[in-house]
């Protein structure tokens, strides 16, 4: 009987995942998935009223959103985790960063396809002459070797410089932020990015101060 007890013990206290990891992992890649299967019902079959008058815009505009939503959900996870005790919550963090740069892969493309038709010259121009392009882009390439370098095997094979390498992280939001503010600026329009920069500089400010409490 004692045996039997022993090994059913709880899975968290054997170091696997706790047992309400599957569910949550499993609600939030349908909840990721759901803003890409509205544009497209809405796209194909002309539901939820369609694309609008400017179908491009719309997309660039909820692909955008997104990416910064799922970054920020990726930077509260530390955070949540000291603050709730809930350990496994950490093993979120690569799902939701992954799906962070999928919609950032589909921002970027609605804007290399159906915004300049891969012109490359009209491309280089851009980056060159309107600062929050030059920003989008900047982030969008310093997503790209953490999403590279999120397989396990990459982990071990990185070691501790895996760490190093995905405080790049940091870098990518404070440049989603600057892109996002600099193309409200032309319309001074700060509402909504106003609550993403509160959001990133109150993870970022936490990360700062837990470190300096640490030393």
């Amino acid at each position: 009987m004692t045996a039997t007890r022993a090994g059913a013990a709880p899975a968290a206290r054997r170091g696997g995942p706790p047992p309400w990891l599957p569910a949550l992992k499993a609600l939030l890649f349908v909840a990721a998935l759901l803003p890409l299967a509205r544009l497209v019902l809405a796209g194909t079959l002309d539901w939820f009223g369609g694309l609008g008058a400017n179908p491009i815009e719309l997309v660039t505009r909820s692909t955008g959103t997104w990416t910064l939503v799922l970054l920020v959900a990726s930077l509260a996870v530390t955070p949540l985790r000291r603050a709730t005790g809930l350990n496994g919550l950490v093993r979120l963090r690569r799902m939701l960063g992954l799906f962070a740069f999928f919609y950032a892969v589909l921002h970027f493309t609605t804007y290399l396809w159906f915004d300049q038709w891969f012109d490359v010259q009209a491309i280089v121009k851009d980056v060159i002459k309107r600062p929050f392009i030059t920003m989008g882009v900047v982030a969008f390439v310093l997503m790209m070797p953490l999403a590279a370098t999120s397989t396990d095997a990459m982990v071990r094979r990185l070691g501790r410089r895996w760490s190093t390498l995905h405080r790049l992280v940091y870098a990518v939001a404070v440049a989603a932020i600057l892109h996002y503010w600099w193309h409200k600026a032309g319309k001074n329009d700060f509402s909504e990015v106003g609550w993403y920069a509160a959001a990133v500089a109150l993870l970022l400010g936490w990360r700062v101060f837990d470190r300096l409490r640490a030393r």
